[in-house]
């Protein structure tokens, strides 16, 4: 079959964004996914204020409508733990209202990514197919001959991978292969039952002295139900020679300040585990006839974790600049897709270096201490650090050692 219309392959946060980015201005897509919705998805479940900017300036009805009818718990912050054990809290916003809509939620992707999917579906010009998983693919001319599992073959002169970490196109079109140091090994297990969770539901990041650069997690869901988890860099999981099952299960069993907290808990599932591209440098996200978007082109924040906002972020930008394209009667050759990469580093590129740039100042557990200690008593110091989560500029100072010469003095 030969279509003239976008192909989106992947019908995540970040496919769909872009589905819905062209449905808006008029210009149709075939929307495909290996998966029949709803579906799991491994992953931490939490939507970022990102993911709230990105979905107000979809529609401003939306939010409001997954915030009153959806499966989620409002987030109001973030509870940081050192290595030492220390706690600091940091709300997202500095006088919260717990009865306003919240900066974040924690929703599981199983019911976030079938709400967004029913949005995509709300316009005519979006064909969604599910049960499309892509095989392979080959280039016809100008054109990308994709082939399915289900025998199905698609030509079409413009493909947007949306396919996750383990991309087709990524892997067919972009020969991308990434070094160790820029990937990361995670680990999900749903429980029922711990104790000791924030009333505002603060995620929790604890930056374990065995785990650094990574950390452990545990964000709280609906009906007592907590997404437990953690991620560690995948270098040092080899250099290390690391078990992240065991490693896991050592946490909750055996870390003083977690295992208390675990012991009428019980597991909801089995372990499963993930891959993630982490965003630790610029490389091209677009090339002829196709673009790469959320964790297809590597753009999962290094400190974080997070990707749902990115790829939101990615999908969008990809939809416009294609829509762009399409009204021009332009190809889509690399140097027009260009600026789609222009658009997503100029709005990404801040955050993901200083990320990483974080990332490895978690390698240094002492410094991790001294400043959850210092903003702990100082209340200039924590306001600082809550407005990093708005204010990229601000973040910047953390990065700056100069700053940390400052809290010595101050």
């Amino acid at each position: 079959m030969r279509v003239d219309v976008p192909v989106i392959i992947g019908a995540g946060p970040g496919g769909v964004a872009a589905a819905i980015t062209l449905a808006q201005a008029g210009i149709a897509s075939l929307l495909l996914d290996k998966h029949t919705f709803p579906r799991d998805k491994i992953c931490g479940d939490a939507l970022s204020g990102k993911v709230v900017e990105v979905l107000n300036q979809f529609h401003p009805d939306w939010i409001k409508e997954f915030y009153h009818h959806q499966p989620q718990i409002p987030s109001w912050g973030v509870r940081f733990f050192a290595p030492n054990g220390e706690c600091l809290d940091l709300p997202f916003k500095k006088d919260f209202d717990p009865n306003t809509i919240s900066p974040g939620f924690i929703c599981k992707r199983t019911d976030f990514d079938h709400w967004w999917l029913q949005k995509a579906l709300t316009f005519p010009q979006i064909d969604f197919r599910p049960d499309y998983q892509l095989k392979t693919l080959e280039r016809a001319g100008k054109n990308i001959i994709l082939s399915f599992t289900n025998g199905q073959t698609i030509e079409t002169p413009c493909v947007i991978g949306a396919d996750g970490a383990q991309s087709v196109i990524a892997r067919k079109l972009h020969q991308s292969n990434l070094p160790l140091a820029e990937t990361c090994g995670g680990l999900r297990q749903y429980y029922q039952g711990v104790t000791g969770l924030h009333s505002h539901g603060f995620i929790e990041l604890h930056f374990l002295k065995r785990l650094l650069p990574g950390y452990f997690w545990i964000f709280p869901l609906q009906n007592g139900v907590t997404n437990v988890g953690l991620g560690v860099r995948s270098d040092v999981v080899s250099r290390k020679k690391m078990n992240l099952k065991q490693l896991l299960e050592e946490v909750i069993t055996q870390e003083p300040t977690i295992s208390t907290r675990f012991q009428n808990a019980k597991p909801l599932e089995s372990v499963k585990g993930f891959g993630l591209p982490l965003g630790m440098k610029k490389r091209p996200i677009s090339g002829d006839g196709y673009v790469l978007v959320g964790d297809a082109g590597a753009l999962i924040d290094p400190f974080t974790g997070e990707g749902i906002g990115n790829a939101l972020v990615s999908g969008r930008l990809a939809g416009k600049r294609i829509a762009e394209l399409m009204n021009q009667k332009a190809d889509f050759s690399r140097t027009n897709l260009q600026t789609y990469d222009d658009a997503v580093y100029a709005r990404l590129w801040d955050e993901l270096r200083l990320s990483r740039t974080l990332q490895k100042l978690c390698q240094y557990p002492a410094l991790f201490n001294f400043v959850c200690r210092k903003a702990n008593r100082n209340a200039t110091l924590k306001e600082t650090m809550m407005a990093m989560f708005e204010d990229v500029d601000l973040r910047q100072r953390f990065q700056n050692p100069s700053f940390y010469w400052k809290l010595l003095f101050h």
